[in-house]
């Protein structure tokens, strides 16, 4: 078995080697010699195979395996290994690549893992040099302070690497400004087929010249003969056959090789080899390297959006506006902005918007000061919103004669960062939402990127929606308008045979029209298995001949990412879902699944763009935890979406309920519900994990330490009862060595303390409810959740104090709990019962106008979502509608302060104090987490929203002792933005959240929950 060190002080798993155990070894022999001669991991395990089989395309391909390099040494010795055994490689990054030119089969090198280093950064001269695996967003993140930026911005340049954007040539919104990345390559170390590591930059082509030679036995002789023929022989065919496009990335990029030659871009005579990598997809050489050249920051922006009857109407509009200069010009149809609309966060943007609008342009432009800015819009609305100030002086079109008619209905204008980033996210908003499809059928990327002339959008269009029609099949029209490079998935069911052909006659029919308008395959996102077979059409015989000679120069033996760019791929074939897929879970879904396809299409919905593998200082948001504390593929929710498809379609030669399986793959997902909303396809992973931990239960039976933890509703009240004789085991000498031998508990925590008198006997204790029920202005039920009401009871009085305060007449209803408990350990069955007991206690008097506060912000989400999976349909006898009575009569108590501005009425004093504010990650992935901040801030306090993810407790998780090195290293990106804000004191609304911050300077006190501070700062 292959195994690896982590490299890190903080191992996921245990502090000792991480090891997959998962399968069969493929190719031990392999194994053994590449691990013999490289300092980097060798895996070849089934599951590691299985995490490298498909990427953010349509396909899937399995590799041979997969190796971490750590240096370019590595690299070499891999690549002249297997050149001498004939074995293909392939260089990735993210794996975020749409068009499945990161699958294949052949050893994969993954450069995110060890070498993704920015290694310096030359402001003066403005360029920086970093390994192949860094992600753009890192680079950034590394210049911006000198007021730099690396220009290309792809969508996923947070999670893309500069070697993947390299491979790709990629660019993004604002190529109309920057171009591709070819332009910004300086020199690239690059590892050759043979091993052989080679610097590419300038080069005096005269100097190619005299080093070419056909026949060597070297490699870097027969490129060089092989540019030099190139330059000398198919100067013609190029300027013939190449669209005349900034935006085009299909094939070889031959034509910037040309232009270099000819002194376009600098020094006739010159070329740059480096250049020539960008766009070939790691099928050419290698990249370890990369010295790029950076570009100023803009000094602020402008937007505009142009709203227009018709498509075709914003179409006709493209060329005329590009007259002005913009940096970007951004489409959306109808389709997509009735997909916005249905969003809270911009209906009411949409709402805006005039009556007949069908389509949208977005124009943004780059300017030096507000008034450039808003005297370019200006310009703009002049010049093309029908009804606005005719220009004194129209400009001229192409053939002479004056501007085109106006064509827009109405401008809304963007010039406050916030209100153009609005207008900006609302242009992305669609697209989670097409992704989010559960039905066989799905939006798919195969021929979305195509580069289309400007002035030609309007007939390429028209031609397009004609094909979709005869097609039976629909798309949305989005993105890149301005360069010509609109993004449209048809609606295709790969798993149906008529539907794959469907596919490539749309795509031959597309390239078709194409060609005929003097366009590209991809202006985005590369050739790979979907786009490859179209660059014979679209160069012709001779420039493919070109392309596969180019190719043998610098590969011999093909072995170099095969298939790819000019190669054989047929874009019907690897697909990821075909008409022999087949799928059984093995068990049936305990809980209730509304989505199309039921839990199938859940386990089914990762379409693999990588965004759960963010790095926290670029990315924020809360998904995926796990990734980013261990940088491992299995622990990002991607990994474990294909890891359970692969187990339930027979892929893997495990079931999802193995031992091992939910030990490799499930275990180390903490629930933290990231996803479900971070993920632009809400991927619900918490979800489909407690659905196998329970089938994991069902066959094999749950453990002693599960059912006690599973139980802690129950037990809660025993050990208050008997504090604090109850609390002693925890402190005894000794005590913490025994419980993690005999149950697994972490020795390094600290056990919950139990109080004497929880929250209930206080309440009693004191009458009851303070504000009487005929004098109040709201009755409300406060939820006895069972870590506020036995082991921090404060935070429940906080809560009363503060809602009688409110005039609130405040009574504590009599039940068990939630369920949470039970629910984070998989037990299904114990919950769904807990849960049917509190529905029916609580929702007659919810009909009758009452409402549910719960201080404990994951319990507060299990009756506002939870309950409707376990309860809802024909999963239990309680109806539908008084679980949804619960869930929408539900509040966290800051939330139900907020949303109902109690604390308006309310005289507060609150001391000069600022608070670094942690939010739950329950409330994070519901959208619910802002309501503390601001009633914080309007009691006075000075407040600092922390941008983190989960904390790593995770109820009982933490308290794991196989658990608790990830717990503590998931909860270092917490205790570093603590450290690195300017609050005199944290607050955190989750139990486990305030227990894991408590260890970060081993406080007397857990930090306190936000409703303590509120009730503090009460006159």
């Amino acid at each position: 078995m292959a195994t690896h060190s982590s490299g890190s002080e903080l191992d996921p798993r245990d502090g000792g080697d991480f090891e997959y155990t998962g399968g069969e070894v493929e190719r031990p022999d392999l194994v053994d010699a590449l691990d013999g001669r490289i300092d980097g991991d060798v895996r070849f395990d089934d599951y590691s195979r299985r995490l490298y089989a498909t990427d953010a395309s349509a396909y899937e391909v399995t590799p041979i395996g997969v190796v971490f390099p750590e240096s370019t040494a590595d690299v070499a010795a891999v690549q002249e290994y297997c050149f001498e055994e004939g074995i293909p490689v392939l260089p990735r990054g993210g794996g975020t690549s749409l068009a499945g030119q990161t699958v294949n089969e052949a050893v994969v090198l993954d450069f995110s893992k060890a070498m993704d280093s920015v290694i310096d950064a030359d402001p003066e001269a403005r360029t920086a040099r970093v390994e192949a695996g860094a992600y753009v967003g890192d680079l950034n993140a590394a210049v911006e302070p000198h007021g730099l930026k690396f220009a290309p911005d792809p969508a996923w340049r947070d999670k893309s690497a500069v070697g993947g954007a390299i491979g790709n040539n990629s660019t993004g919104s604002h190529s109309l400004k920057y171009g591709k990345t070819d332009h910004y390559v300086e020199e690239l170390e690059v590892v050759l087929a043979d091993g052989t590591v080679a610097t590419f930059g300038d080069e005096r082509v005269d100097d190619l010249r005299e080093s070419a030679d056909p026949e060597s036995d070297e490699l870097l002789p027969r490129i060089h003969a092989e540019v030099v023929r190139i330059l000398d022989e198919e100067a013609d065919a190029v300027d013939d056959r190449f669209p005349e496009m900034k935006r085009n990335v299909s094939g070889y990029n031959l034509d910037r090789l040309l232009a270099e030659y000819r002194g376009e871009y600098g020094e006739e005579g010159v070329v740059n080899l480096g250049r020539l990598m960008a766009g070939s997809e790691g099928t050419l050489a290698t990249v370890t390297e990369a010295t790029v050249s950076l570009v100023e920051i803009p000094e602020t922006k402008a937007v505009a959006l142009l709203t227009y009857g018709d498509l075709l109407d914003a179409m006709e509009d493209v060329a005329p506006i590009l007259e002005h200069d913009p940096a970007a010009v951004e489409v959306m149809d109808d389709v997509l902005l009735g997909l916005a609309a249905d969003t809270p966060e911009f209906a009411e943007v949409v709402g805006m918007l005039p009556d007949g609008t069908d389509s949208v342009l977005l124009v943004e432009f780059y300017a030096e000061s507000d008034e450039a800015g808003r005297r370019k819009v200006a310009d703009l609305v002049a010049d093309r919103v029908d009804g606005a100030e005719t220009v004194a002086d129209p400009r001229p079109d192409a053939a002479g004669t004056t501007a085109q008619p106006k064509r827009a209905l109405a401008a809304m204008e963007a010039h406050d960062p916030d209100e153009r980033d609005r207008f900006w996210k609302m242009r992305k908003s669609g697209l989670p939402i097409l992704l989010s499809r559960t039905s066989d059928a799905k939006h798919i990327s195969f021929i979305e990127d195509c580069a289309i002339p400007p002035e030609h959008l309007p007939e390429y269009t028209r031609e397009f929606q004609e094909i979709l029609e005869d097609t039976g099949t629909f798309a949305t029209f989005y993105a890149h308008a301005g360069p010509g490079v609109l993004h449209v998935r048809p609606l295709i069911d790969t798993k149906q045979v008529d539907d794959v052909e469907t596919m490539v006659e749309i795509a031959d029919r597309v390239t078709d029209a194409v060609v005929r308008l003097g366009g590209s395959v991809s202006g985005e996102h590369g050739d790979g298995h979907a786009r490859t077979q179209w660059n014979r059409k679209l160069y012709g015989e001779d420039l493919w001949e070109a392309f596969r000679d180019l190719k043998t120069a610098f590969d011999p033996d093909w072995l170099l990412n095969p298939g790819n760019v000019c190669g054989d791929f047929d874009m019907s074939e690897n697909l990821r879902f075909d008409a022999d897929y087949e799928f059984d879970a093995g068990f049936d879904a305990a809980m209730q699944w509304d989505n199309e396809n039921g839990m199938q299409g859940m386990v089914e919905l990762c379409h693999g763009c990588g965004g759960c593998r963010g790095p926290q200082e670029t990315t924020g948001g809360v998904m995926c935890p796990t990734f980013r504390a261990a940088e491992e593929e299995i622990q990002s929710t991607r990994g474990r979406a294909n890891m359970l498809r692969g187990a339930m379609n027979g892929e893997l030669p495990d079931d999802p309920t193995d031992d091992e399986f939910v030990t490799e793959v499930m275990d180390l997902c903490v629930g933290c519900k990231g996803c479900k909303v971070d993920c632009p396809s809400g991927v619900d992973m918490a979800k489909l994990k407690a659905e196998v931990e329970h089938a994991h239960h069902e066959e094999h039976g749950a453990g002693l330490r599960t059912r006690l933890l599973g139980k802690f509703e129950s037990l809660a009240p025993l050990g208050s009862r008997f504090a604090p004789l109850s609390n002693l085991p925890g402190k005894l000498p000794g005590a913490g060595v025994v419980l993690e031998k005999t149950l697994g508990i972490a020795s390094e925590r600290d056990l919950p303390t139990f109080r004497s008198e929880s929250l209930i006997d206080w309440f009693e204790a004191r009458g009851g409810a303070g504000v009487p029920r005929e004098a109040a202005d709201r009755d409300v039920l406060l939820f006895p959740d069972v870590y506020t009401t036995y082991t921090n009871p404060g935070a429940g009085k906080a809560a009363v104090r503060v809602l009688e305060a409110a005039n609130c007449h405040v009574e504590i209803p009599d039940v068990k709990g939630s369920g949470r408990p039970p629910h984070s350990k998989g037990l299904i069955d114990e919950s769904r019962a807990i849960a049917s007991d509190t529905v029916e206690a609580v929702a007659p008097d919810v009909e009758a106008g009452w409402d549910v506060v719960v201080v404990e912000p994951t319990d507060a989400v299990m009756l506002q979502s939870d309950y409707a999976d376990l309860l809802g349909g024909d999963a239990s006898d309680v109806s539908d509608e008084a679980v949804t009575t619960v869930a929408e009569g539900t509040f966290g108590v800051m939330e139900y302060v907020d949303a109902l501005r109690l604390d308006e009425a309310l005289a507060f004093d609150a001391p000069g104090e600022r608070l670094a504010y942690h939010g739950h990650c329950h409330q994070k992935a519901t959208k619910k987490d802002h309501h503390a901040v601001g009633v914080l801030r309007r009691a006075g306090y000075g407040v600092d929203p922390l941008d983190t993810t989960c904390c790593g407790m995770a109820g009982s998780f933490g308290y794991e002792a196989e658990h608790y090195s990830m717990s503590k290293a998931i909860g270092e990106d917490l205790f570093e933005q603590v450290e690195a804000s300017d609050a005199d004191a944290v607050v955190a609304p989750g139990a486990s959240c305030s227990t894991q911050l408590k260890e970060r300077d081993d406080a007397a006190e857990e930090p306190p929950h936000p409703v303590e501070k509120l009730a503090a700062a009460l006159a």
